[in-house]
């Protein structure tokens, strides 16, 4: 959450390119560092500084991926460079599993020290920095003629920036002013429900399913099918979203998912329902986050793009931690699995309707600007 708060803005005044570069290399080197720990505060000190690193990174990846994107497919291509989020989380959980057999806790951290660390002299080395932020910013022409000769050697056209865009000096007021303040506190809003969805489902699901009945094994099974869901989701609500709208495509996505919540909750003793369900708020919720990144990204202007992204996902953490909190604190008061699942419909109906509203103020503001 911090991350994205401080490295947001810094993305918008220094790169895209190279506060990616930075955070993962500054993700990967305290993961590594984290090895030799020497107590669990001093770990504690390292992980929270490996956050740090992983907070800046997302939202610059959304921004830079969004801003090479032609606008007819931004949706699909956003979400699609997203799922390496979810594959990477599957995978890594599988990989631990059996890193931790063979070479205990320091090996998971070598691991996910290492990797990254041999990603960046190839973000270095091959990613080119964002157009529209070289064009914002004023940077040598030749910088920028560079990277058109080696997308397209034919090409000869800058990207083109509106007015508004090109006046954009301070990101974080920008997100506050009109007409962007009322997209930005809906945008909140949808973040911080649709993630303490995602995180109270991926945090307590194995514990409630395990306390309903099922073995731990069934448990985990369960959720990692909410997590292919996801995966799932993003790619197709991407596609989607490019072809009748973001906005109309993600709140009708979370009224969904309210309803396979509510099947959820009805079903926590029947599996193979359960499953399905599962699957239904992986694909419409967890899809939907993604394809709210992308929706950020597409909202905001050049120059606040980063800014707008990674603060909207600094809130959607906020939600993340009260979804782990609320899933515990609730477990403590004797809740069963169905009704605390059963709960979580009212979160992803605030959500489509924040997405909703979201919508019809973006409409209003591109009407008004095209008849100025």
């Amino acid at each position: 959450m911090l991350g994205a708060l401080i490295f947001g803005p810094l993305a918008d005044r220094l790169g895209r390119k190279r506060i990616l570069g930075w955070s993962v290399a500054f993700f990967g080197l305290m993961s590594l560092v984290s090895i030799w720990a020497p107590d669990l505060t001093t770990l504690t000190a390292l992980r929270f500084l490996t956050g740090l690193g992983l907070g800046g990174a997302m939202p610059s990846a959304i921004t830079l991926t969004s801003e090479y994107c032609p606008s007819k497919r931004r949706s699909s291509l956003v979400t699609l460079m997203f799922c390496g989020f979810t594959v990477g989380s599957a995978l890594g959980g599988l990989a631990s599993a059996q890193i931790l057999t063979h070479f205990g806790w320091q090996g998971v951290l070598f691991v996910g020290g290492v990797l990254p660390l041999l990603l960046v002299p190839f973000l270095v080395a091959l990613l080119p920095e964002s157009l529209r932020f070289l064009v914002l910013r004023q940077r040598p022409q030749a910088d920028v003629d560079r990277i058109i000769r080696r997308l397209d050697p034919l090409a000869g056209t800058l990207p083109q920036l509106t007015a508004r865009e090109a006046a954009t000096q301070a990101p974080i007021s920008e997100l506050f002013r009109k007409p962007y303040a009322v997209g930005t506190a809906l945008l909140w809003v949808s973040f911080f429900m649709s993630l303490l969805i995602i995180y109270l489902i991926s945090s307590w699901l194995p514990t409630l399913l395990n306390g309903a009945g099922a073995d731990l094994r069934t448990a985990s099974l369960v959720t990692s099918v909410f997590q292919i869901g996801g995966t799932v989701g993003a790619i197709l609500l991407g596609r989607l979203m490019d072809g009748v709208g973001s906005a109309r495509a993600l709140s009708v996505a979370y009224a969904t998912g309210a309803g396979f919540v509510l099947l959820c909750g009805a079903s926590s003793t029947n599996l193979g329902m359960l499953v399905l369900a599962v699957f239904g708020v992986g694909f419409c919720i967890s899809g939907s986050q993604v394809g709210a990144n992308a929706l950020a990204a597409a909202y905001y202007p050049t120059g606040s793009r980063a800014t707008g992204v990674s603060w909207a996902n600094a809130a959607g953490r906020t939600g993340s931690v009260v979804g782990s909190l609320s899933g515990g604190w609730l477990v403590s008061l004797n809740f069963d699995a169905g009704s605390i699942l059963s709960m979580l419909a009212v979160p992803a109906l605030i959500a489509s309707l924040g997405i909703a509203l979201l919508g019809r103020q973006d409409a209003r503001h591109r009407s008004a600007a095209a008849v100025a």
